[in-house]
């Protein structure tokens, strides 16, 4: 193998998984050790830098991090990453101080059309470059559907206003309550750019027999959701049925518990494991007294004279081809009939575009999708760019921003008359950590404190009150037990081979073995011969140069605790513990001349 080039920012980015499977790639540890230390203000802003809504996504985030922890593959549970996110939210002092001033007015004029965080991310990024935004919303305030989508108990709308408040506070102009119905028209009012985040807000139907009859007590379940955000729905019948696996339907039935639903049920076509839902959604609806009852196709609404009494189930199991997919096989048990009062169905979202004309140039795919360049979300209109769900399809609120952050690069770069695939790349170093012969600036003792469990409101409480937050979040003393787990994964093994005397005491000291010196070779051969075979192939190998035996270190990056117990026993100073700092470019930064 080549010796492995640590002088860029791609190595060390995935050696820091989480920081590396957060869409936004958010500097996960550094804001981690801040919180341990108490500096809760300075992690909430290196969060709203990357994430830019910490206290929302310490809420509700999808937390895309959190399987990719390296804590996960060493102990049974990685860091509780998000809920650290909303420590520092919670407990930070006023930081209106740190916000950036906007520019000088640039004369640029452009508009976003929605109020979700896609478009409030391209707002903050080019606001504070003198750019004129203008955001319409069809809402009474900004959120989008991380207002009107996600319940009260879970993401209160004092934490969505503070943030979207700093945001605004940037002079975007806001034009709410006011529904945007032609993208051409639009467009004739001479903006430079216009930016689409206008979600997936359509959700999908279940047409089998029965719907049309009854439909006064089906319900989509986004829709409903919002009746219930706004105040519009108060009330749910004592037996509902929800249809769908993802985390709108954990939503759905949770909702429904808390307004007068007795008897909810969840009722998915996919097996417990394939349900879309994430683990704790599923989870938290199981401890409300939720049953998930899996592997049911619904067949029929049965009703009597247009009142519902319930849904026909036919039961099925998966089968699945070579190429892994999947096949739902009726198993010949007779169809179950539940009895229900109300149905919310929650099998999925789809985009909606019916304001935007067919004729204007800006393409469609067969998905009704528009087609777009994925790097820079520019559309083939030059000057429209998408971002969020109403992009790619749905996702989450961490990928909107990530996505927001990317449109307003491309947007700023189009503004300026610059090539839109000549992006500025992240910002990055590499700092010793070395303080004295055995000591470093961070701590690097292993802690072995299990994950901590965020404290909660009891049920009989917040089961009656639709509005009243379930979590509590952790207190300082949680927080800092449950920082000091994270395993300081950005400060790096850095190794010198022209320092080393090959004297092995790396390798002697190593706690998981993870440094072996040998003949180089082939990746594979390489990977087999090490002290404990390297079988992770998405880590990769550390490669040294070839050392004065001929052998070279090799390091497996996927076991590496970050100890720093080599740097400490090596004798000759050929290992040093680095902290890899990355920032991922904003718009306004230029790209790095060749």
């Amino acid at each position: 193998m080549k010796p492995t080039n640590i002088g860029g920012h791609d190595y060390f980015h995935k050696v820091v998984d989480c920081q590396w499977a957060c869409p936004a790639h958010t500097p996960v540890p550094e804001y981690i050790r801040l919180i341990a230390a108490g500096h809760y203000s300075d992690a909430y802003m290196i969060n709203w830098r990357s994430n830019v809504f910490p206290g929302i996504l310490g809420r509700v985030c999808d937390r895309p991090c959190e399987p990719a922890c390296r804590r996960g593959r060493v102990d049974k549970e990685p860091v509780a990453i998000c809920r650290l996110k909303r420590v520092a939210a919670d407990l930070k002092d006023d930081i209106t101080g740190r916000l950036p001033r906007p520019q000088k007015t640039n004369g640029k004029r452009i508009a976003c059309v929605g109020a979700g965080p896609a478009s409030l991310t391209v707002a903050r990024d080019l606001a504070v470059l003198g750019y004129q935004i203008t955001v319409f919303d069809n809402g009474a305030a900004p959120g989008g559907m991380m207002r009107s989508q996600i319940p009260k108990f879970r993401l209160p709308d004092d934490v969505i206003d503070e943030e979207c408040g700093y945001i605004i506070g940037l002079g975007v102009e806001t034009r709410y309550n006011q529904w945007v119905g032609s993208l051409r028209d639009l467009m004739a009012e001479g903006w430079d750019a216009v930016f689409v985040g206008t979600g997936a807000p359509r959700g999908r139907d279940a047409p089998i027999p029965g719907r049309e009859e009854a439909a006064k007590h089906i319900h989509i379940g986004i829709d409903w959701l919002a009746n219930v955000a706004f105040g519009h729905t108060t009330k749910i019948s004592k037996r509902v049925i929800v249809l769908g696996g993802g985390n709108t339907a954990m939503d759905c039935c949770r909702s429904a518990r808390r307004l007068g639903g007795d008897d909810v049920k969840v009722i998915v076509r996919s097996g417990f494991e394939e349900m879309k839902a994430s683990p704790w959604e599923k989870e938290e609806a199981i401890h409300e007294g939720i049953p998930i009852i899996n592997m049911r196709v619904p067949k029929e609404f049965r009703h009597e004279n247009g009142k519902l009494t319930g849904v026909l189930f036919e039961i099925v199991r998966a089968e699945y081809d070579a190429k892994g997919r999947r096949s739902l096989i009726p198993t010949g048990e007779p169809d179950e009939f539940h009895e229900c009062d109300e149905v919310l169905v929650a099998i999925g979202q789809e985009n909606a575009f019916p304001w935007i004309e067919k004729d204007i140039g800006l393409e469609f795919d067969k998905w009704d999708m528009p087609v777009l360049n994925e790097k820079t979300l520019q559309s083939t209109l030059p000057n429209v760019f998408f971002g969020g769900d109403a992009a790619l399809g749905p996702k989450n609120i961490i990928t909107a921003a990530a996505q927001g952050h990317e449109a307003a690069i491309s947007i700023d770069l189009f503004c300026r008359g610059k090539k839109l695939d000549d992006r500025p790349p992240p910002q990055f170093n590499l700092v010793s950590q070395k303080m004295g012969i055995h000591e470093w600036s961070y701590d690097n003792q292993v802690s072995e404190e299990e994950r901590k469990k965020v404290p909660v409101k009891a049920l009989e409480k917040t089961l009656k009150d639709i509005k009243l937050e379930l979590e509590m979040g952790f207190d300082p003393f949680m927080a800092c037990a449950e920082a000091e787990r994270c395993l300081n994964c950005d400060v790096e093994t850095v190794f010198t081979g022209k320092t080393c005397i090959e004297c092995d005491a790396c390798v002697d000291i190593c706690p998981t073995e993870c440094i072996t010196f040998t003949a180089n070779g082939e990746e594979d051969d390489l990977r087999g011969r090490l002290k404990a075979p390297a079988k992770n192939h998405d880590q990769a190998l550390y490669v040294s140069e070839d050392l004065k035996t001929g052998r070279v270190m090799v390091k497996d990056e996927n076991i590496c605790l970050h100890c720093g117990m080599c740097a400490e026993r090596c004798p000759t100073g050929a290992w040093d513990m680095q902290k890899f700092f990355m920032q991922c470019a904003e718009a306004g930064t230029e790209a790095r001349r060749t």
